[in-house]
């Protein structure tokens, strides 16, 4: 097993404070945006830019997480085991909000689909806009395109991508995974 180093140290912090300063060029002051972690992993990364978000501007911006268990296209199929997450936590409104969906690696798109689907349950949402933390371009099942990227990996569907967060295991880092053949 090969592993490749991507992302780590003050890279990794620094990658997270350039999204943010993305965010606050667009959203300004987040009046009408909120952030909105997708269960398991990109809770953590939402955690991170809400706290970054409110050190650099000075005002707390609203994060909510959110649980996609139900939605997934794969709930319901044999063999398949999915993850029950802590449940959502969304205390605000969504309605004409612009809703900034947070995940750590977008690959298949199916994940982001399904958080789509989950957000309509709190309301219309003015436009929903998509952050992740790895951008896996080439194995889109469904067409869709992150707003703000923190890095881009070219892999193929063998190779795993695995973000590892300070929280839970004591790091920050992204790494590619490479299984000999």
């Amino acid at each position: 097993m090969k592993q490749s180093i991507l992302l780590d140290g003050p890279k990794f912090q620094i990658t997270i404070r350039r999204l943010c300063q993305q965010l606050i060029e667009n959203h300004g002051d987040f009046e009408n945006a909120v952030l909105i972690g997708i269960q398991p992993r990109g809770t953590f990364l939402a955690q991170r830019i809400a706290k970054e978000l409110q050190e650099m501007t000075g005002q707390k911006v609203e994060a909510g997480i959110l649980d996609i268990t139900f939605y997934r296209d794969d709930f319901r199929m044999k063999g398949t085991s999915p993850i029950l997450a802590n449940s959502t936590q969304i205390d605000f409104i969504v309605e004409d909000k612009v809703v900034i969906l947070i995940d750590d690696v977008l690959w298949t798109g199916r994940t982001i689909r399904s958080a789509m689907d989950a957000i309509q349950a709190f309301g219309r949402a003015q436009r929903i806009e998509l952050l992740v933390l790895v951008d896996r371009r080439f194995s889109r099942q469904i067409p869709i395109q992150p707003d703000y990227i923190g890095i881009q990996v070219d892999s193929i569907d063998s190779q795993k991508v695995i973000v590892s967060w300070e929280e839970v295991d004591n790091e920050d880092s992204i790494v590619l995974i490479t299984e000999p053949k």
